[in-house]
């Protein structure tokens, strides 16, 4: 804890003027328990207090101006008759009270301003470590993505477009051991609200598809890499656009791409 920023934020000032909540009130206590050096600040808040509300109590001028006249008697010095006067003790006791109001009220503005800000600077790290967070899982999924690569069991298939969408391309990484199948859907359009890409495992003869899964939240995956489970003797791969939760079967009129197995291009 920075002590002397704490001291000049102000909270002990609204902890002497009792306009902290209960909750904010028990953190200060403790805290003066901790610290030696805000507890004397606090009793020098105190004092001045005191000394400020006594300034504002009314005495009794008459009594004061009987000595005088007293003294002057004493000496011979004609008595002269008092001048009507303007007692200022309660005047000046209630400004300095409504000074003291005035001051506290700033002193809350403040602190509020400051609340406000410390507020905006804990959803900026909140932002700063979900940034942090998202750019670790990208690069773990980027190592992973890698490692597929290279590895010696694994396929590639390359998925053209058909009638459809015949600018559309996606690619099949078949890991056999795994039983993993890795879509780079990266060059398929978005698909439109209500639809999604669904993926099928086929064989050619007679033609079988087998649905492997789904490209589920498409538009907000930047990578567009989808890892599906993939247990069959695939011969061919083809993806086709369905309504939302996918078909039992494949729509063709919306096959966008397809491509077999050990074929070259």
């Amino acid at each position: 804890m920075n002590i002397q920023e704490y001291i000049s934020s102000g909270i002990l000032e609204l902890y002497v003027y009792g306009a902290l909540t209960e909750q904010e009130s028990e953190e200060v206590t403790k805290t003066l328990k901790q610290h030696p050096e805000i507890q004397k600040e606090v009793e020098e808040i105190e004092a001045a207090l005191l000394q400020l509300s006594s300034a504002s109590a009314p005495y009794n001028p008459e009594s004061v101006l009987a000595r005088i006249k007293q003294k002057l008697s004493d000496k011979g010095v004609r008595r002269l008759e008092p001048k009507s006067r303007t007692n200022w003790v309660p005047y000046i006791g209630w400004a300095a009270s409504l000074l003291l109001l005035v001051g506290l009220f700033f002193l809350m503005d403040d602190n509020n301003d400051l609340r406000e800000q410390l507020s905006s600077e804990r959803i900026k790290v909140t932002q700063m470590e979900q940034q942090i967070a998202d750019a670790r899982e990208n690069a773990e999924k980027a190592q992973e993505l890698l490692a597929v690569l290279r590895d010696k069991n694994v396929s590639r298939i390359q998925l053209q477009g058909q009638q459809v969408a015949p600018e559309a391309y996606a690619s099949v990484f078949w890991n056999k051991e795994e039983k993993k199948a890795f879509i780079d859907a990266k060059n398929l359009p978005e698909p439109p609200r209500g639809m999604v890409y669904q993926v099928w495992s086929l064989k050619l003869d007679p033609l079988t598809p087998t649905s492997i899964g789904l490209l589920e939240d498409f538009e907000q995956d930047d990578n567009k890499i989808f890892t599906l489970e993939n247990a069959n003797e695939s011969q061919a791969f083809g993806i086709t656009l369905e309504p939302a939760g996918g078909s039992k079967t494949p729509t063709m009129e919306q096959l966008y791409v397809l491509g077999v197995v050990g074929a070259t291009t």
